[in-house]
């Protein structure tokens, strides 16, 4: 191909812009206009990675067609350097025509090839093509993460989900390396005697570019295979760093899989639609998983090297099963534009849970998704930023904030609640349908929900229109009048709030519950629908009066509920004897709920939690009410009172952490937990002792990962110095321990140590994503928040700065984590809103982060004040 000369970015200021966004900032009316006039045959892309450290050799070909022969467009490409660029034969001069982020194609034929040649950038960010070197071994490893619009920085293509395509990758590589596409692993090839190999993958079925992948490195891992629904043996692998293979349980990440082929296969009717699964754990992940079709990465924390919480080996399954389910939902049919994020994310949250609950051995899922997932759903539905399901995404910037409690949890919480309305019959066969008509195509919104509508002979467009395209949370209490120990009337009232103010239908059932011997009994039960304001539930009349009533038993809407005031203290005072993993998981959440809104004092909070917590036996909620009280205790105490409460909640997980089974899960998360809570002498010492052995709870295991959350308490609380960090990272010196000992240094409570985190992420741009998120995490750890105060200027001086010149990823974690909410105050509140006053007219996403934080902080002075006030 001819090289036109050639044009690299004149200068680093270019190069990070970028990097960043600016005019990378993909428009919904541009995809449109794109889309309308273009059709992608295909490409074909070759990547040598073996060509340096810092860039590798990209070398896309693209055919096309246009619908308006001699119009314009652009093709998207994130690279420093291009050496030439041909359209249909003819060079096109770089310079003229490549700006750093697009391509300027211009003079269309019907039938269009493009070639491209360009030095594409490694990344250290977890976005683009990932490079990472094992510090265990100096073994280099890659990996791809695409989503939202990063295919564009590995190759030239037109970088939306709607413009689906056939690619055909051809990969570079050392000799001891493997490569992982979306096709299956070709037999290498050897082309010259340079000690690399070449891996030519046969071209995919059509993807959108955002889940084609690229993964190569020494990786090792297992194989097995999986009989599908065609009777075809479908190939698995598990795959991860060399290092980490003898901690690998590839049996359990197999049988899991196993399971989920088998349930949604039997679910939507239809055989797996790629030619084999691969799943590799991939270091510096920025999320859990990415669903590349057919070569799903995750993120290798799910490599237990130390006992791991049950809570998490449950959180793996669950991400396993989310991960596949997009397969069929999101890859095989994918969403138009952005705006239908949440079909993709939400069905692939509910059908996961769903899988989870019947086809594993996590039988209690829904009690983990009521108190993980909604809790989230709620605390972002009320935020100053909440909006529709649907939401409206105008460009790529839009999306990358949306990633959200609302597309994830409460889109899953309303399809859980649309299989409830439709039955799940129809849905099932709904869903089925879908896949038979959209097989490799891109829907809407819309084509679900005609498709429901068709196998439910409902009309979903007034469901549609309250659920979907309108945001906030509702309310639900219920009204009872009694007579000689019976019913006589109840009434099911529903709120909203002012600035939302949407009621809606919910299908629900209100069940009766008596105590009796200790135990919380269900007596009665009824399911029906209810809307408007008031419902009366005349299937109740008649019934005993119970102990206790609970609104939306088994979870089956999405709302927020009140319980009763006798019914408030019976679950205060007996939520232990409710053996039931998901009404328990309910009852906690609504108190979750008051003390959010301040109609729980947080004292009271922490009180119920520690008074219960012995008995709480499913790892996910304890792992939940530990975190809860954790951040009640910071945030939402009289701020005069915190010490005291939290010295008092140290000692009592103590206390528990000798009372609960020796070996246990309990156990080991309420080591973990007092472990945060470090501050008297006899706290610290009695870390101490655990850690360096000479005093150890029965039945614990202090592996690596327990001892690092030890010392990083203990540094916290001033015990430890620099010295033992660094004898600590000698013992565990891998990736894992870098991160932890970057923690452990940023929390040393020092002003030096302060400030030389701070200037680690924000005066310097070195850090890679995970040892960035590691500073900030230790910078945040304080018993102290006055350590805090000299950055709270700086923190507003930076913003603009650090969100023009990182990229998403780096920019949103010094945002989110490095506002200073440890420092919450009227006075902290008061210069954020100064700050969004005088910067309105800046990105869209980065005011919404501070809206977010400074909404938080505001809910939290409120609490403060029903806090001291009661």
């Amino acid at each position: 191909m001819g090289t036109a000369g050639g044009i690299t970015a004149p200068d680093d200021a270019l190069w990070k812009g970028c990097q960043r966004v600016g005019e990378t900032n993909l428009a919904r009316d541009e995809a449109r206009e794109r889309a309308r006039i273009l059709k992608v045959a295909g490409y074909e892309v070759y990547l040598d990675l073996d060509s340096g450290e810092e860039t590798f050799t990209s070398s896309t070909t693209v055919r096309f067609s246009c619908a308006e022969p001699g119009a314009s467009t652009f093709i998207d490409l994130i690279a420093p350097t291009v050496r030439g660029i041909q359209l249909n034969g003819v060079d096109l001069d770089p310079a003229q025509v490549f700006d750093g982020a697009r391509i300027r194609l211009d003079g269309l034929a019907a039938e269009n090839q493009l070639v491209v040649d360009a030095e594409a950038a490694y990344m250290h960010t977890g976005e683009g093509l990932h490079r990472f070197v094992d510090p265990v071994d100096d073994r280099v490893y890659l990996y791809s993460q695409f989503e939202v619009a990063d295919a564009r920085r590995v190759f030239a293509c037109f970088d939306q989900p709607d413009l689906k395509a056939r690619f055909s990758f051809t990969v570079r590589a050392p000799e001891d390396w493997i490569v992982i596409s979306n096709s299956p692993t070709p037999r290498a090839e050897t082309v010259d005697y340079s000690g690399t190999l070449t891996w030519r993958f046969a071209p995919t079925p059509p993807l959108a570019t955002y889940v084609t992948a690229i993964i190569a490195g020494p990786y090792v891992g297992a194989k097995g295979t999986v009989t599908s629904r065609s009777r075809h043996k479908i190939p698995l692998g598990v795959y991860c760093r060399a290092s980490l293979a003898e901690h690998l349980d590839a049996t359990e990440v197999m049988q899991v899989t196993k399971q989920g082929f088998a349930h949604f296969e039997k679910q939507f009717a239809k055989a797996y639609p790629f030619e084999k699964y691969d799943q590799i754990f991939v270091p510096e992940f920025n999320a859990g998983a990415m669903e590349n079709a057919g070569a799903v990465t995750i993120t290798e924390t799910y490599i237990f090297r130390s006992t791991p919480t049950e809570a998490v080996v449950e959180r793996r399954a669950l991400t396993i099963l989310h991960e596949l389910a997009h397969m069929w939902f999101g890859d095989l049919v994918t969403m138009r534009w952005w705006d239908d994020l949440w079909l993709n994310e939400s069905f692939a949250e509910y059908a996961s849970t769903a899988c989870m609950a019947e086809a594993t051995k996590w039988r209690s899922a829904w009690a983990t998704f009521a108190t993980l997932e909604k809790a989230w759903a709620y605390r972002q539905d009320q935020l100053p930023s909440t909006h529709p399901i649907t939401a409206d995404i105008r460009n790529l910037e839009d999306v990358q904030v949306n990633f959200d409690g609302i597309t994830y949890a409460k889109g899953a919480s309303v399809l859980k609640q649309l299989v409830c309305y439709v039955g799940r019959a129809a849905f099932d066969e709904g869903i089925r349908r879908y896949f038979v008509e959209h097989a490799w195509g891109n829907t809407e919104l819309s084509d679900l929900m005609s498709t429901l509508s068709t196998t439910s002979g409902r009309d979903l467009s007034v469901w549609s229109d309250l659920w979907l395209t309108r945001a906030g949370v509702n309310t639900l209490t219920a009204d009872v009048t009694a007579a000689d120990g019976l019913i006589g009337s109840l009434v099911v009232r529903q709120e909203a709030p002012a600035d939302h103010p949407v009621l809606r239908p919910h299908r629900l059932a209100v069940s009766g519950y008596r105590i009796e011997d200790g135990r919380a009994r269900r007596d009665w039960r009824i399911e029906q629908d209810v809307d408007g304001a008031e419902t009366a539930a005349e299937a109740a009349i008649g019934k005993p009066l119970p102990d206790l009533l609970l609104v939306n038993d088994d979870d089956l809407t999405y709302a927020k509920i009140r319980l009763d005031a006798h019914s408030l203290a019976t679950a205060i005072g007996h939520l232990s004897a409710f053996t039931d993993p998901l009404p328990r998981a309910l009852l906690w959440g609504a108190a979750w709920d008051m003390t959010r809104d301040a109609q729980m004092r947080a004292r009271d909070y922490i009180d119920l939690v520690l008074g219960n917590i012995e008995a709480e036996t499913d790892s996910s909620v304890l792992m939940s009410l530990l975190r809860q009280m954790q951040s009640a205790s910071v945030l939402y105490v009289d701020p005069d009172r915190q010490r005291q409460v939290r010295e008092a909640a140290g000692d009592r997980l103590i206390e528990l952490v000798s009372e609960v089974a020796a070996g246990s899960d309990q156990q080991l998360q309420l080591v973990k937990s007092a472990a945060t809570l470090l501050r008297t002498e006899t706290q610290i010492a009695w870390a101490r002792a655990i850690l360096d052995g000479t005093t150890v709870p029965p039945g614990l295991r202090v592996d690596t990962d327990l001892r690092w959350e030890l010392l990083i308490g203990l540094t916290v609380a001033g015990a430890v110095d620099e010295a033992e960090i660094e004898a600590e990272l000698a013992r565990d010196d891998t990736a894992s321990g870098q991160r932890q000992a970057a923690i452990a240094r940023a929390a040393i409570p020092t002003p030096q140590a302060k400030q030389t985190a701070w200037d680690q992420v924000v005066t310097t741009d070195t850090l890679p994503n995970a040892l960035q998120q590691a500073v900030i995490t230790g910078f945040n750890r304080v018993q102290e928040a006055d350590l805090l105060q000299p950055y709270v200027e700086p923190y507003f001086e930076c913003l603009t700065t650090v969100w023009h010149s990182r990229t998403h990823e780096m920019a949103q974690q010094i945002v989110s984590g490095l506002f200073p909410t440890r420092l919450t105050s009227t006075a902290v509140l008061e210069r954020t809103r100064r700050w969004l006053d005088e910067n309105a007219g800046e990105a869209p996403a980065l005011l919404r982060l501070v809206r977010e934080a400074a909404d938080d902080m505001r809910r939290a002075l409120a609490n403060q004040e029903a806090d001291r006030a009661g």
